[in-house]
């Protein structure tokens, strides 16, 4: 048996994965700082720096056409900050992403299945 790759994986098993692989954090936008949403951690975008990108999408079931970012902060916090593709992406997230620095580990990778 192999080990499935995160091109091969859904949504939810790359976060599970990114989960194992010590991304245990979730994000979300408030205002202009990322918060964690376990802890009420803030961050603002020059203490982050994404770690990778991951990009899903799935023709024939909307709710898989995502991106996840793997996040890190300077203190060590680490997590995963996800949004929707499209049209129904959230303004706030994108405008936040862009000022945060890409990570030297960072690559980004899509998936794409057939419908």
């Amino acid at each position: 048996m192999t080990t499935p790759t995160f091109e091969k994986l859904t949504l939810r098993e790359t976060i599970d994965r990114l989960n194992r692989e010590g991304f245990t954090g979730h994000f979300g936008i408030s205002g202009d700082q990322l918060r964690e949403l376990g802890t009420g951690q803030t961050f603002r975008a020059d203490e982050l720096w994404v770690c990778d990108c991951l990009q899903f999408e799935e023709a024939s079931d909307p709710g898989e056409m995502a991106i996840v970012y793997a996040i890190e902060s300077r203190t060590g916090v680490r997590g995963t900050l996800v949004d929707a593709l499209g049209i129904y992406s959230g303004p706030a997230i994108s405008e936040f992403i862009t000022r945060v620095a890409i990570g030297p580990a960072a690559i980004s990778r899509g998936r794409a299945v057939a419908a």
